[in-house]
């Protein structure tokens, strides 16, 4: 990796950043602590003034670096493109270099090493066979996201593909990039890589945004490591929009409904409406829209503010289901694993019921 290059970036990208205001008002982090340390505006100042020699880094400083949610949320609503959540994760490689990373975030950080994934010590299931398609399992799915996992494969065997499973239980390695571990991240990227080409498949479909913004933007971006470029990178849903095997039919349910942009969401602007397409063809209670949602959706706390300040990302989560609260909602969908997790732990609180939509889907194929 070129390290000279990413610390050029990192503060050139400050210097554009710690006196704009432009992505402030579209924080999450920063909406629900009402705190301007926790802003890119404060990140930002933060940083300059480490680079001014106006301060040092020390574990009180470095604990507020590790409160940003790498959400990607500032970034799509920057008008010249200030890649500052790469900036971010940069900084808390430096944090880590310098042992200043919090203990639940080293601890993290082990737990991918040995396992390739946070959530289960066991390694990945290596994939088996070859085949034209691939379908990236990745630890989410495998781990906290069975049930949607099972109804992704039902879906696609309706659809008459018949993927080779890869990175059954291993990180898509946005985790480890974004706390500031990027020699695992790329170890991670590289196994993913080798699991693909080993395949000879020329289509790899993910079943989230995450997915698809860690192969084709944050491998290259991050770690300098390309996808290969004869390998089509697709998310589930727009296989299931365009496909003209599958059929859904609505089932009569008079509750107001939402989908819920998964993180990573906001990376993906062209993804938008297809998810929700699919979701009105098996919903027909009346659609509603988060005040949060598109390309300003706010993440649950499924990023890694999870594995950084726990409690910061159920804040994020509460807001979420709140903002549905507000809107009237009785059911939010998504497809997301992670997402799926934080709004279930919280929904009942709110009396909002949460349904996942490869799930949802399955359930309803015609014939």
């Amino acid at each position: 990796m070129d390290t000279m290059r990413d610390i050029t970036l990192a503060n050139d990208t400050v210097d554009n950043c710690r006196y704009c205001l432009m992505c402030r008002h579209v924080c999450p982090v920063g909406h629900v602590t009402r705190l301007e340390t926790l802003t890119p505006h404060g990140w930002g100042l933060t940083i300059a003034s480490q680079r001014r020699g106006m301060a040092e880094w020390n574990e009180e400083n470095a604990e507020v670096m590790f409160q940003c949610a790498d959400c990607g949320t500032c970034r799509a609503n920057c008008v010249t493109d200030q890649p500052f959540p790469d900036t971010i994760a940069r900084v808390r490689e430096e944090l880590v270099g310098l042992d200043l990373a919090p203990k639940r975030v080293r601890e993290t950080a082990d737990r991918l090493r040995n396992w390739g994934n946070p959530y289960e010590e066991r390694e990945p299931t290596t994939g088996a066979g070859s085949g034209d398609t691939a379908l990236f399992v990745g630890d989410e799915a495998a781990y906290i996201g069975s049930d949607g996992l099972a109804a992704a494969k039902r879906l696609l065997t309706a659809a008459g593909i018949d993927p080779v499973a890869v990175g059954h239980g291993r990180s898509n390695g946005y985790l480890p990039s974004s706390l500031g571990y990027a020699d695992i991240a790329a170890d991670i990227a590289n196994a993913n890589l080798a699991e693909v080409r080993a395949t000879g498949a020329k289509r790899v479909i993910v079943l989230s945004p995450g997915d698809h913004y860690a192969f084709t933007t944050l491998y290259a971006d991050r770690l300098d490591i390309e996808w290969p470029s004869d390998v089509e990178v697709v998310e589930l849903v727009s296989v299931l929009d365009s496909s003209e095997s599958v059929s859904f039919s609505a089932e009569k349910d008079a509750r107001p409904y939402a989908y819920v942009d998964p993180a990573h969401s906001v990376r993906l602007p062209e993804r938008h409406e297809t998810p929700r397409a699919l979701v009105s063809r098996v919903m027909d209670g009346p659609a509603r829209e988060l005040f949060w949602r598109k390309e300003r959706a706010h993440p649950v706390g499924s990023t890694a503010l999870q594995f950084t300040d726990p409690d910061l990302a159920n804040h994020l989560t509460w807001a979420r289901l709140g903002d549905a609260k507000q809107a009237g909602v009785g059911v939010l969908v998504t497809e997301d694993a992670g997402t799926l997790s934080h709004l279930g732990a919280h929904a009942s609180r709110f009396g909002i019921a949460v349904q996942g939509l490869y799930e949802l889907l399955a359930d309803r194929l015609d014939g």
